[in-house]
């Protein structure tokens, strides 16, 4: 009898783009994130996309001790795969980004694959009465680039190298994947890949049906079987990209970080609620939850207890 096939769901917990006035939901200190991140893994996601923020002002924080406040918890609480963000904040530099996965000896690690505008100023049309930092951080995007550049994205393989760490190579453009397969091409990263195609924030491509599948077209004709496809939308895309490309045969991501939503109108009350709404999904589609177990075979991981992130 046919068995479903298990799909990866990853949570991306709290992220560096939305702002704690945004949703009182969004984790934005260490014990909230460790606490969100228990309960996704809980309710199905196989693995867990972590960064870090300033306990006091909920600031993204990409320092060792940050990730050190939540890292070790979670990696004592859960057997989820633990992604550390490589691509932290577009107001930092790599060398900032680089640094948790490096100390933590991460098992996974996101890869952004290419330079981009990166607008994040239209959410003040709805978030009008933001001040401070959050305005700042907002505001500031209408001037911002984030940077990955060829000489980036290398000193981010170099550093982790020794590490044993693999790569969520983050792609928000048809040209992300050619500078992925420029990378595969020199012999500085080895299959499977593990693309995440990244769907409807400005800046990058679009969320329509036709960009989808075009990216997936692209991925596969330069990967082949060699590609582990997932994809994640921002916003209101998140859960019919989600079904698009489950549907499609690829895996999936979900989280705060990339919505803060549960249906229209409506603030999603944790991460592990739209974990929950993904397994929904998959079930209505004849899939199912990968496990971490199956999540780390497929993108041929190295065991975690090699990771000091595990103690």
């Amino acid at each position: 009898m046919a068995q479903p096939r298990p799909v990866i769901i990853t949570c991306a917990i709290t992220g560096a783009i939305h702002t704690p006035s945004m949703s009182s939901h969004l984790p934005g200190d260490s014990d909230s994130i460790v606490a969100s991140a228990i309960e996704a893994a809980e309710a199905g996601a196989a693995i867990l996309h972590l960064h870090a923020r300033n306990d006091t002002t909920g600031q993204p924080d990409q320092s060792v001790e940050g990730f050190g406040r939540i890292v070790p918890r979670i990696a004592e609480a859960t057997d989820a795969v633990l992604n550390l963000t490589t691509g932290g904040s577009p107001y930092m530099t790599v060398e900032e980004r680089v640094r948790p996965a490096a100390h933590f000896a991460a098992q996974l690690a996101s890869l952004n694959m290419g330079s981009m505008n990166m607008g994040l100023f239209p959410m003040l049309r709805r978030y009008p009465k933001l001040t401070g930092w959050e305005r700042d951080h907002l505001e500031g995007s209408h001037d911002l680039v984030f940077r990955n550049s060829y000489k980036d994205i290398a000193y981010v393989l170099e550093v982790c190298r020794a590490n044993g760490t693999r790569f969520e190579f983050e792609c928000y453009d048809t040209a992300h994947l050619y500078n992925l397969a420029h990378f595969a091409d020199t012999g500085a990263v080895e299959p499977p890949f593990f693309v995440q195609t990244v769907f409807g924030l400005l800046g990058g491509i679009g969320a329509h049906v036709d960009d989808i599948t075009h990216m997936r077209r692209t991925a596969e004709r330069l990967f082949g079987d060699n590609l582990v496809w997932s994809a994640l939308g921002a916003g209101a895309h998140q859960m019919r990209v989600a079904a698009t490309v489950a549907a499609a045969g690829g895996h999936m991501r979900v989280g705060l970080e990339d919505s803060l939503w549960a249906g229209p109108g409506r603030l999603a009350v944790s991460n592990a609620e739209q974990v929950e709404q993904a397994k929904a999904l998959l079930s209505g589609l004849g899939l199912r939850a990968a496990t971490s177990a199956e999540a780390a075979e497929i993108l041929d991981l190295a065991p975690r207890e090699k990771s000091r992130g595990a103690a």
